[in-house]
């Protein structure tokens, strides 16, 4: 690499296995983490006691390093709760529970309508009589 090349190097910071992008603020780059939304970022970015509008490329090792020990000590997040909600679902199966058994038929679980709008559940099948019909050319 050439001196240019690292002119544009941008440190970003790195927790839980997720990279941070640089130019984000703090509270919203901590919600690219499986496991933390909005109100949870926020919770941590205040008990680390770190301003919200602060941006990712503006932290220092030591304030990143206390972001990751709080989000890694006290939150379950990513791999770990990727593991338990699939336990879960596996859980609901077994037990051939309403869940569990919308989960096996690819159906929606939390009380959707099915007569339309579940497409994407099912993977945008047309089952109608007129869909997928072939044009008839008019001779």
């Amino acid at each position: 690499m050439t001196l240019a090349d690292w002119s544009i190097y941008i440190p970003m910071a790195r927790i839980a296995g997720v990279t941070l992008q640089a130019q984000k603020r703090i509270d919203i780059a901590l919600t690219s983490i499986y496991g933390i939304g909005r109100t949870t970022a926020s919770k941590i970015v205040d008990e680390a006691g770190l301003e919200a509008s602060m941006r990712v490329k503006d932290l220092t090792d030591d304030q990143a390093d206390k972001l990751r020990v709080i989000v890694e000590k006290q939150h379950r997040v990513e791999g770990d709760l990727r593991r338990e909600v699939l336990g879960n679902i596996k859980r609901l199966k077994e037990i051939q529970s309403y869940r569990g058994v919308r989960h096996m038929k690819k159906l929606p679980v939390r009380g959707q309508r099915t007569k339309t709008n579940n497409r994407t559940i099912r993977g945008n099948v047309r089952k109608t009589m007129g869909s997928g019909k072939r044009k008839l050319e008019k001779t």
